[in-house]
Parts: structure tokens; sequence; C-alpha cells
């Protein structure tokens, strides 16, 4: 019955036989590599985002084994159990070693 191609929008003509042809073929090409180069950046930056949380959570756990080990070795320093001895001299040493330090620094 219907031989000619009748417009539907803007974009597509219907054939006789209910198949859409685009008008704007150059268009729908710069369109559908654009779709294709945003698909495929985004699973870029997805991969990219679960190796930074990868990293982070391997960081933490780095951070906190050495915080444990610092911790402990603090229980065990003679420093510590001289400064719990002896907390006047221990005070009296750190404000003389900052005297010290802060002349030494001055001196152009």
């Amino acid at each position: 019955m219907a031989t000619q191609p009748q417009s539907v929008t803007g974009t597509t003509k219907v054939k006789s036989n209910g198949v859409g042809e685009s008008t704007h073929p150059v268009t729908d090409k710069v369109q559908e590599t654009l779709h294709a180069s945003v698909d495929k950046l985004a699973g870029s930056a997805g991969v990219a985002e679960q190796n930074l949380r990868d990293t982070a959570a391997t960081s933490k756990e780095n951070m906190a084994a050495r915080q444990r080990l610092a911790k402990q070795k603090w229980q065990a320093s003679s420093v510590r159990k001289y400064a719990v001895e002896n907390p006047l001299a221990a005070a009296g040493i750190a404000f003389a070693a900052g005297m010290f330090l802060t002349s030494i620094l001055r001196k152009k």
C-alpha cells in the first residue's frame, strides 16, 4: 500500500516494511562512537577506582601493623621505663635538649 517513506520523527524515516532509516547517518555514527568511548572510559575508571580502594585497604592494614609494632617497642623501651621511674628527670632532660636544639638552630 504505502510505498513512500513516511517521516515519524525528525531523524528517522519508516519504510513500508516498518524498518527505520536514519536521515542523519554521520551524526548517528558519531553518536555511536562517542557512546562506545564513554562506555570504555567508564570501564577503565571502574578498574582504577577498584585498584585505589584495594591499595588504600592494604595501606591501612600496613599502617595498623606498624603502629602496633611501634607501640610494642615503646612499651618494652628502656627510655619509657626511665621516664616512668623518673618523670622529673625525664622532663628536665627533654627541656634541656629543646633549649640546646633551639640555640643551635637560631645561630646564623
